[in-house]
Formats: structure tokens, sequence, C-alpha cells
């Protein structure tokens, strides 16, 4: 097994994503092809700075058409939306892959049980009023929850319970990024849905190889995490083993003593990191495994929005400063879109990081950058 420097898989890892630092524009055809290099982009309701999907995906394609570009792709079947990591926009020819989770989830939801079964009523109406109307979200059915985040009204579970099991699909996304759930054989091409079901292992190992081609290099451990597979590294190690001889992957060890990572068997571990910085998600894929994280830049990720106020350190919607190759600052952000201004509340350079001139001017630019990618016309700081 080849040994690499923690700098030497740094630098790849970070090349491997593919960020841009210069403002271009992009099409609907170019946030097609990122998810598809990506494997997934995982999405999330919290408009701060902006959704989350929009941010990863202008960190590396620059500005594309506002509004409905997703929504417009999600229609045309050009790419779909389903669990992932979380819930992500994933490449449509990666449906028959997902129809094993599906059927998984076609008994039981995986947060409310088996919703059908105490719901039949209304799994008849949903069904029926969709099969009529056409796409329609969980306002266009009666009924309320019991308060609380995911305490939701029957009719929304019912609506989830069938999107988790195959059986209703997402044609769309309102304005309000409430799902527009519709029939799949108005969503998904035939030939998809009418794909062979993967077996377990083989779903195991495309999604494994899937992982790794997407993030660049990944822990046993990582990759487990990327899927959301249970049993961890015992459940993934021998669907690795089989994915190193069939070619597909390597093992690479790491001058730190950790675990190996996995990459793609064909990658050159000489990346070129990004010549100035980039703000990112705080749901970028690059920072899903925290632990890997940490352990190749000397960041601890953490995502404060779901504490309390008084529990935070750095701010509300925190978006790590990628400058060059390493993680070295956090900026606290908000969009003020009826001033047009993106809003610096703070921002806070990592322990032992020089705040030289050209870091606060590649932070300038970032934000620049970023407030053009949001159609905002100046930064306050």
């Amino acid at each position: 097994m080849e040994t690499v420097s923690v700098a030497e898989l740094r630098r790849f890892v970070v090349a491997h994503q593919g960020y841009s630092t210069r403002y271009r524009r992009a099409s609907a055809t170019d946030v097609e092809g990122a998810v598809r290099r990506l494997g997934c982009v995982q999405l999330d309701s919290i408009t701060t700075v902006d959704r989350s999907h929009r941010l990863a995906l202008t960190s590396r394609l620059g500005n594309y058409p506002r509004g409905r570009t997703v929504a417009k792709l999600l229609r045309a079947g050009r790419i779909f939306e389903y669990w992932a990591h979380e819930a992500c926009l994933l490449p449509i020819e990666d449906y028959p892959l997902f129809t094993f989770r599906m059927e998984e989830y076609r008994h039981a939801h995986p947060w409310h049980g088996n919703v059908k079964e105490r719901h039949p009523e209304i799994v008849t109406q949903v069904l029926e009023a969709i099969r009529e109307r056409g796409p329609l979200s969980a306002r266009a059915f009666e009924g309320e929850g019991s308060g609380g985040m995911w305490n939701w009204k029957p009719a929304k579970q019912v609506l989830e319970a069938l999107f988790s099991a195959g059986e209703l699909a997402i044609a769309s996304r309102e304005s309000g990024f409430q799902r527009l759930y519709d029939l799949p054989e108005r969503v998904i091409p035939r030939e998809l849905l009418e794909a062979p079901r993967p077996t377990e292992p083989e779903y195991r190992r495309a999604s494994a190889l899937r992982a790794v081609r997407g993030r660049g290099g990944l822990t046993e451990k990582g990759i487990s995490e990327h899927s959301r597979f249970p049993g961890g590294v015992k459940l993934i190690r021998p669907h690795v083993d089989t994915l190193v001889e069939a070619g597909l992957v390597r093992r690479v060890a790491v001058d730190d003593g950790g675990p190996p990572v996995v990459v793609p068997a064909d990658s050159v571990l000489q990346g070129h990191s990004p010549s100035g910085g980039i703000l990112l998600s705080p749901f970028d894929n690059l920072l899903w495994d925290r632990a890997f994280v940490e352990r190749i830049f000397g960041f601890r990720h953490v995502i404060e929005v779901y504490k309390r106020e008084h529990e935070r350190v750095y701010g509300y919607y925190v978006l790590p400063f990628l400058y060059g190759d390493r993680l070295v600052g956090r900026a606290d952000l908000k969009s003020d879109r009826a001033a047009g201004t993106l809003v610096v509340r703070a921002f806070h350079i990592e322990p032992g990081v020089r705040r030289s001139g050209a870091l606060v001017t590649a932070f300038g630019k970032a934000l620049g950058r970023l407030a053009r990618c949001l159609e905002l016309e100046r930064v306050a700081r």
C-alpha cells in the first residue's frame, strides 16, 4: 500500500471538489453535470444566506439562474430527489440503485413507522388526488400536526411515507421549498422505473463506489457515513475489498498513522488547490465527515444553527472559509434581501492562522463573488 502525506491527501481532496474562485455564469446543464460529478448534493430549508444546495453549487459553478433551475431539472427527469446522505439532489441514472432503499422503506417510514397501515384511507385519498390533479404539496390536504418540527399532520406523514417507498416522486419544489409530490411514472423516465432492483451487495458496492468518486477520498467509516449505512466499517469493508479486487478503487496509507483512505483506482494524488478563497455551505460535501475534516485540515466543523443562541461560539449560520487547501476561518453571514446586502456579522480566524493581507483580500473577493451569485448588490461588514 502506498503512503501519502496528510498535505498531499488534503490537496487532492480539495482539488477533487472542483471549486471555482472566479465569478462566472452557469446553466441548468452545468447544474445537472455538477450533481452527477458530486454524486449527490444535500438539500436544506434554511435561507439565512441562501439554500445550502445553491451555496454548494455556486461555489463550484458560479451563478446559475435563480428561481426554477433545480425545479425544472426535477420536472424534466434530469435529476431526482431522494434520501442519500440526507435529502439530496441525485443524478437521474442512479434512480434504479435507490429502489433498494425504497423497498426497505415500503412497510415502515424511517421516522414514523408504518404510516400506511395507520392511515389507509388517507393513502387512498392522497393517491387519488394526485392522480387526478397532478403534483400536489402537503398544503393541498387538510389536517394538523401536534406541534414541533417533525410532528406532521397525517397527510404529510403519508406523503413522506409514499415518497420514501418510491410510490411517489418529487416533481418539483414550490417557492416556499415545499415538496410537490407526483406519481413516479410522470417524473422518472420509464426505462429507469422498469430497471431491475439491485441486490443488497450490488446496492452497497455501487453506493460505496459513488461515494469515493464523488468525494475523492474517504475512509471506510466515511463511506458508511456518506450513505447512512448501518453497521459502520464492519459492514462496508467487504464491499470495499470487492471494489479493490475489481480495480475500481484502491486504499492508500496516510503518514499520520490513521486509517487508510479509499480513492478511485486511477487517482493521481497531486491535486492543485484553488488559488484564492471560497466560502462553503456548512452542509457542503467536503464537510460531511467531520472526523476526516478535523484529521486532514485540523478544523473542527460545528453547525450551530440548531443550538440556542447563548450556546453558540461562532454564530447562527456560519460558512467555513477555504483559503488554498486550508480551512482558515468561519464567517457568520446573513442575506438582507430587502436591502440587497450580504451582511458579515462576524469573521473568526482559526487559531494559528495569520491574518495576512493576502488572506484578507481573498476573503473580501470571496464575499463579493458570493454576493454576486446571490444577486445582492453590496457587502456590509
